[in-house]
This record gives C-alpha cells, sequence and structure tokens, in this order.
C-alpha cells in the first residue's frame, strides 16, 4: 500500500491532470481505509470548486474604472 504522502500527492496531481487507472485505484483503496487522507481528498475537491465559483462572479476585467 503507498503511503500517505505519496496518496495526497496523487489527490493533488490528479486536481490538475488526468491520473492513470492504477493511480485513481491506489488513492480509492487508500481513502477506504484512511480517514486523513479522505479528508485531505474532499477538503482539496470543496476548495477547487469553491475557487472556482468564486473565480466565476469576478468582473472579466478587475482594473475597470467604474
Amino acid at each position: 500500500m503507498r503511503s500517505c504522502r505519496d496518496i495526497t500527492a496523487l489527490v493533488s496531481q490528479g486536481m490538475d491532470k488526468q491520473l492513470s487507472l492504477g493511480e485513481r485505484l491506489a488513492i480509492g483503496v487508500h481513502v477506504m481505509m484512511c480517514s486523513r487522507c479522505r479528508n485531505f481528498q474532499n477538503q482539496s475537491q470543496f476548495i477547487r470548486k469553491a475557487a472556482l465559483g468564486y473565480t466565476e462572479h469576478l468582473p472579466k476585467r478587475l482594473d475597470k474604472k467604474a
């Protein structure tokens, strides 16, 4: 089984690129048994969604004069 350090790195990488089947399976098996890594995965996904939602509401150009 991979270490928590390896799994959190994979979770982070998976936010930016498509992981291989083996990597996704390694994460899935690990987070079933490790609540800390499961929490990290859930929190990372929440932060990503919140940040994307925030940026959607920003003006197209921040330097616009009113």
